[in-house]
């Protein structure tokens, strides 16, 4: 549980100005900023509004709850208090839109940046009806966007009243059973915090093998799967990496005193690839290797310790991945399912999303690509990130941040940051061929970081012949070196 919070004061000043002139009785939305565990402490950079839903309608509304039954009942008790009835109205909320909208907002945020809980405008007797209402809300954002680095069970509520006006900083504690003393205050003040960021940035490059093995047709097997298995067994080995902060090795929890960008470099250790391991050379039909490299920024505050910014870009990294195969997956939810193997021969790859292929089934040559990152500028100098797919240009990231961020439209697309384009090309090709009875092997690779395609391997009988032609050959070669020696021995 954070002790303290401190918010940006001009981008907090700048919301309740936004909201004092909306006119509107309620609105929910989401905190960004940082739950520090090394300082105990919470960073609130900005405040964005949930986006009206689908049909149009706000994400949060006032309900009033009292009846005229309510009325009547206190008509018979002969009450003749002459003051008005109190503010009795409850906040409802739709809950499942503003976890969504935390659910794409988290994919923009990079390193040192998460979705840390929510606000809602409201007045103190509205607020103090809802309360239930709103840590079920924090809970559902909570699960939508985790935070992967930290081990917090609690998230921000923050309060803005407009009757009377005052700012309120809570506790939520996430639990199965949400009460009333489920919201703690906490103290809360406003000042710098987005103007004292330090920036570091990496360019990390990786190459993760990921064996194909025979198993009985599922989920388990399709390409989206294994991917998404494979980057989470290579989050426990990025976790060891060994860093350097422009050319000097981490080694102390002191702060960061340089101002300035800061380059980072990961050295993984020489580790043995246990996925390929936990496949054996009779199970196994085939590798995926996925490689490439991604660029990963964090931003840390001045006061937490250094290697807490080598944490936040690791975590960016994997998060980076994740959601980009994410984006790919959740363009293919309307498919049925994965491609079993009576359907394999009559449905072409185009038909069918390519990440619900089941590699251990597949003969044909097909490919997938992986949306690249940019980054886009947000607030007093740091970025905040979109995927493009390879048929989208940077105009449609406009959109995007105008939706989802509440950002002001792009005026020039030029201010978008692309160092993915210059990833190194990765060549195609398979260096693992096992046969299996009745299968043919696949290979898998990444092109250009981005791009990964599959093709058949060698068949066993050609290899098997190929084995048999060298056997032969060296048979006939040591015959025959027996017999020069016999030759040179009996002259001799």
């Amino acid at each position: 549980m954070v002790k303290a919070v401190v918010g940006d004061e001009t981008q907090l000043n700048l919301a309740e100005d936004r909201l004092s002139q909306s006119g509107l009785t309620s609105q929910v939305g989401l905190v960004i900023g940082k739950l520090s565990s090394s300082l105990d402490r919470g960073f609130v950079y900005d405040l964005v509004p949930t986006p009206p839903n689908d049909a149009g309608e706000p994400a949060c509304s006032l309900i009033e709850t009292t009846t005229a039954a309510t009325f009547k009942d206190d008509k018979k008790k002969g009450s003749k208090s002459k003051s008005q009835p109190a503010d009795s109205s409850t906040l409802a909320i739709d809950r499942d839109w503003v976890a969504e909208h935390a659910r794409q907002v988290s994919r923009m945020l990079v390193g040192g940046m998460n979705v840390v809980g929510i606000y809602v405008w409201i007045s103190d007797s509205s607020f103090k009806n809802s309360t239930i209402t709103l840590c079920q809300t924090v809970k559902g954002v909570a699960e939508a966007a985790p935070i992967q680095e930290t081990d917090y069970d609690k998230r921000l509520l923050i309060h803005i009243s407009y009757s009377p006006r005052r700012w309120t900083c809570r506790n939520c504690i996430l639990s199965s059973n949400i009460t009333s003393s489920s919201i703690r205050p906490c103290d809360f003040k406003m000042g710098r915090v987005l103007s004292l960021l330090q920036t570091f940035k990496c360019t990390y490059n990786f190459k993760l093998s990921l064996p194909i093995c025979q198993e009985n047709t599922s989920k388990s097997s399709t390409l989206s799967a294994i991917l998404r298995h494979g980057i989470s067994v290579h989050a426990k080995e990025l976790r060891n990496a060994i860093a350097l902060i422009d050319g000097n090795l981490v080694v102390n929890e002191e702060p960061c005193s340089n101002e300035g960008l800061h380059e980072v470099e990961l050295l993984l250790p020489f580790m043995k690839n246990t996925q390929a391991e936990a496949c054996s050379q009779k199970d196994a039909v085939g590798v995926l290797i996925f490689s490439g490299s991604v660029c990963s920024f964090a931003y840390l505050n001045p006061k937490e310790p250094v290697s807490q910014a080598i944490a936040d870009i690791k975590d960016d990294i994997i998060r980076s991945l994740q959601s980009r195969l994410d984006i790919i997956c959740d363009e293919a939810d309307e498919d049925p399912g994965p491609i079993g193997e009576d359907d394999r021969e009559a449905i072409q790859p185009s038909e069918k999303p390519v990440s619900r292929l089941i590699l251990c089934l597949l003969r044909k040559t097909c490919s997938l690509a992986f949306p690249r990152r940019l980054f886009i500028p947000w607030l007093a100098g740091t970025f905040i990130c979109d995927y493009l797919q390879p048929s989208e240009t940077p105009e449609v990231l406009k959109d995007h941040c105008v939706e989802l961020m509440s950002m002001e439209a792009l005026a020039d697309a030029s201010t978008i940051l692309q160092p993915e384009v210059e990833a190194p090309p990765m060549v195609a090709k398979s260096f693992w061929n096992v046969g299996v009875p009745g299968h043919s092997a696949s290979s898998f690779s990444v092109e250009k970081s981005r791009r990964i395609d599959t093709s058949g391997a060698l068949s066993s009988t050609g290899n098997i012949k190929s084995i048999n032609f060298k056997m032969l050959g060296a048979f006939f070669f040591l015959i025959l070196s027996i017999f020069v020696g016999f030759l040179l021995l009996k002259r001799s």
